[in-house]
C-alpha cells in the first residue's frame, strides 16, 4: 500500500510540474524540449531526436492577456494556452509542433505569441483512402526534416523504430493500467488516475512506462475489493481542473474506462507493425483512429464504441465531458445521445471549462445523477 501511495505520489507531482520536468531533463540529456499542441502529433519524430515532446494542454487559472488574441467563444485549452504563451511560459521549448483538425487549432498556430517556431502539420479528413495515407506521410516528411534543421538531430530510421517501439510500449501498458485501475477504485482515485495520464506528456515515455509498470505489480500484489459506488464511463476532450474529479471522488463514481482525447484517446492506437517505411506506418495511426469528434466517421461509431464500453466495464453511466465551445465535440453530442437512448444507457453532460474554479452546479448535477443510478 506504501508503495502504491509512494508511486501515485511521482505521477502526481511530474502531472503538477511540467516545467521541473522540463528543466531536468534539459540538465541530464543537455536536449530541450519541444511543445505538442492537442490532439495527435507523431511524437515518436520528436523523441527520435532526443528532445522530450511536452504537452500542451492548458492549465488553470484566469485569463486575461488572450481575450486580446482569441474570441470568447474560443475553447479554454486554447484560452489557456494563448494566456501561457503570452505570459512566456513556452519561450523555452525549443518548437511547438501543431496538429490542425479544428477551426480554434488553425487560429492559434497563425496567432502563437511565443518566441518558439511553430510546426504545422494537416490532417487528410478523408481519412480511408491510400491517397490519404500517403498525403499524411508527406506531411510527417516535411515535420521530420523542420525538426532535423531546429535540433541538428538527422532522425533516422533506426531511430525513429525504436521511438515507435517505446511508445507502442507505453501505450500498452497504459491500457493494461486503465483496466487494472477500474479493479480498485478504493486505492485509484479519479484524481490519481488523471495524474497517471496526463504526467505521460512531461517525462520521457521510458521511464514513464517503467513507473506505470511498477504500480500495476504494486496493484497486483493486493487482492480487490468489492466497490460499494459506481462506476461510468468518461467521454469527450478532458476532465479537468482537479476539483471536478474530486466530486466524482467524493460521490463514489469510479471511472472505470475513459473515451478523452487527453488521455485513452492517446493510447488507443499504436503504431502497426510491417515492412512499410516508419513515416508511412506511423501515418496509418491516423487512419486506424476511431471514436474521436475530430476524426470524420461517416458510420458514427462513437456512440456503439461507448455502448460497448458500459457493457465491458460493467459500468453504470457514461458522464460527458463536454468541454464548453468545443464546436466538434458538440456536433458529436446529439448522435451519440440518441444512440445512448436507443441502447437504455444512462447519461450525463457536464461542461468543462479549466478556467472554472467553483464547481458546485456539476456537484448538483453529478450528486443528483448518482442518487438514481
Amino acid at each position: 500500500m506504501q508503495k502504491i501511495n509512494t508511486v501515485l505520489k511521482q505521477f502526481r507531482d511530474i502531472a503538477a510540474n511540467p516545467r521541473k520536468m522540463m528543466e531536468d531533463y534539459q540538465a541530464e540529456t543537455g536536449k530541450g524540449a519541444i511543445g505538442i499542441m492537442p490532439l495527435y502529433s507523431p511524437e515518436e519524430l520528436v523523441h527520435a531526436t532526443g528532445y522530450l515532446p511536452m504537452g500542451l494542454w492548458g492549465a488553470n487559472r484566469p485569463v486575461t492577456k488572450a481575450r486580446a488574441y482569441l474570441p470568447a467563444f474560443a475553447c479554454s485549452i486554447m484560452q489557456q494556452v494563448m494566456e501561457l504563451e503570452c505570459e512566456g511560459a513556452y519561450d523555452d521549448l525549443a518548437a511547438v509542433v501543431f496538429s490542425v483538425p479544428c477551426d480554434t487549432l488553425k487560429c492559434m498556430s497563425q496567432k502563437w505569441k511565443g518566441k518558439s517556431p511553430v510546426l504545422v502539420f494537416t490532417h487528410p479528413q478523408n481519412r480511408g483512402l491510400e491517397s490519404a495515407n500517403r498525403f499524411l506521410e508527406q506531411e510527417y516528411l516535411i515535420l521530420k526534416e523542420k525538426l532535423e534543421k531546429i535540433t541538428g538531430v538527422q532522425i533516422t530510421n533506426a531511430a525513429l523504430e525504436n521511438s515507435i517501439h517505446i511508445y507502442n510500449e507505453n501505450r500498452a501498458v497504459m491500457r493494461e493500467f486503465s483496466q487494472l485501475a477500474a479493479q480498485y477504485p478504493q486505492l485509484i482515485s479519479a484524481v490519481d488516475r488523471h495524474a497517471v495520464f496526463k504526467s505521460r506528456m512531461f517525462v520521457e515515455k521510458s521511464r514513464h512506462t517503467a513507473m506505470v509498470r511498477s504500480l500495476i505489480d504494486a496493484l497486483k500484489a493486493i487482492e480487490p475489493q468489492p466497490w460499494d459506488g459506481r462506476k461510468i464511463i468518461l467521454t469527450g476532450i478532458l476532465a479537468e481542473p482537479d476539483g471536478l474529479l474530486e466530486i466524482f471522488d467524493q460521490l463514489k463514481l469510479a471511472v472505470a474506462a475513459d473515451d478523452l482525447a487527453q488521455e485513452s484517446r492517446q493510447i488507443r492506437v499504436d503504431v502497426p507493425e510491417g515492412n512499410e517505411a516508419p513515416l508511412y506506418r506511423l501515418a496509418r495511426v491516423w487512419q486506424n483512429m476511431y471514436g474521436c469528434s475530430l476524426a470524420v466517421d461517416t458510420k458514427k461509431r462513437r456512440g456503439p464504441m461507448l455502448v460497448d464500453m458500459v457493457h465491458k466495464n460493467g459500468a453504470d453511466a457514461v458522464v460527458v465531458a463536454m468541454m464548453k465551445f468545443c464546436d466538434p465535440e458538440e456536433w458529436d453530442y446529439p448522435i451519440y445521445r440518441r444512440q445512448f437512448e436507443e441502447a437504455d444507457i444512462l447519461h450525463l453532460m457536464i461542461e468543462v471549462d479549466q478556467e472554472a474554479t467553483a464547481f458546485e452546479q456539476a456537484r448538483t448535477r453529478l450528486q443528483s445523477f448518482a442518487e438514481i443510478l
